[in-house]
């Protein structure tokens, strides 16, 4: 900044030097920002422009469209207090260097600091119930309802687990969807409870040349709960993609279900990185070692258990009577 000047005052003489660019970075406007959220995201468009050199004034590009995503999230989290991946977060900040609002709204973070100490609240009935309606089902998904087999069906005691080396060949993979749903949220508005979280996880490993599995079971077909817990009616959904689990979700439909389902899985993607590793968890009573998305964040409490388990000497299919 030029003395006592603020930078308002130093992009108005830059835009009355240019008046054409001044008139199209009007249009950018959204007709609900006030004239302080504004002029503070007009700010940031001009000073990132150089960083996209194919944005050219009143011609749409993709470039664009990213430029003014950023724009979006950074103006978000400054007067919203919204929240977004951490490479995302590192993004912006380092694109809003310099910015100066003056009084910015301050934000309560509870929420925020329970997820970033790794904190998972109980999947409730309401939540379910409020995610059902946004639940759709991808094309590509493989859905295994395994609801009418029985217990005799499945021979426990033929486990294989995965193999050491594992982890590190699906790595890559899991560092790519990282990226898909980083860049899925911000253009979405960031990580809350009134996404299609299924969609957009779907959409981000399908984009990776992937799909989702999403398998399901009654709940009261579920060993190991507790008395009270058992006599409700609903489904469970397990999520995983390469064999690798990433969330579990209760809901009184499957669809529900596979909606909480996404949700819990979306959470592991909010830190820095991911991580797949190799975990023992209980599957059918007893105790397996299982493919697992970790964030970067300590787990003090147990792992639900696994409704499938993908690394078996014999096919469910061969198995199964």
């Amino acid at each position: 900044m030029e003395g006592e000047r603020s930078g308002e005052d130093v992009v108005s003489d830059y835009l009355g030097q240019n008046p054409e660019l001044a008139q199209w970075v009007e249009t950018l406007r959204t007709y609900c920002e006030s004239n302080k959220q504004w002029v503070a995201r007009r700010e940031f468009i001009l000073r990132n422009m150089e960083a996209f050199p194919t944005v050219e004034l009143g011609v749409p590009s993709s470039s664009l469209d990213r430029l003014l995503s950023l724009s979006m999230v950074w103006a978000n989290h400054v007067f919203l207090g919204c929240s977004y991946p951490l490479a995302v977060m590192d993004k912006i900040k380092e694109m809003g260097e310099g910015i100066v609002v003056e009084d910015p709204p301050v934000h309560r973070t509870t929420k925020d600091e329970s997820m970033a100490k790794g904190k998972r609240s109980t999947t409730s009935e309401s939540d379910a119930d409020g995610c059902v309606k946004r639940a759709k089902c991808g094309t590509n998904e493989l859905d295994s309802r395994i609801a009418g087999r029985t217990s005799s069906a499945w021979p426990v005691s033929q486990k294989a687990g995965p193999a050491p080396h594992a982890p590190a060949e699906h790595q890559p993979f899991f560092n790519r969807l990282y990226k898909a749903v980083a860049w899925k949220l911000v253009s979405a508005g960031g990580f809350g409870p009134n996404l299609d979280h299924f969609e957009i996880l779907r959409s981000c490993v399908e984009s990776c040349k992937q799909t989702l599995t999403c398998v399901f079971v009654p709940l009261k077909d579920i060993e190991g709960l507790p008395a009270g817990r058992t006599q409700k009616e609903g489904h469970v959904c397990e999520i995983r993609s390469q064999s690798v689990y990433m969330g579990t979700g209760y809901g009184r439909d499957e669809a529900a279900a596979k909606a909480m389902a996404s949700k819990e899985a979306l959470k592991v993607f909010q830190g820095r990185k991911v991580t797949v590793k190799i975990c023992r968890r209980r599957y059918k009573g007893k105790d397996v070692e299982d493919l697992m998305l970790f964030d970067e964040q300590s787990r003090s409490q147990g792992f639900p258990p696994a409704l499938s388990y993908p690394f078996q000497d014999e096919p469910l299919d061969d198995a199964s009577s």
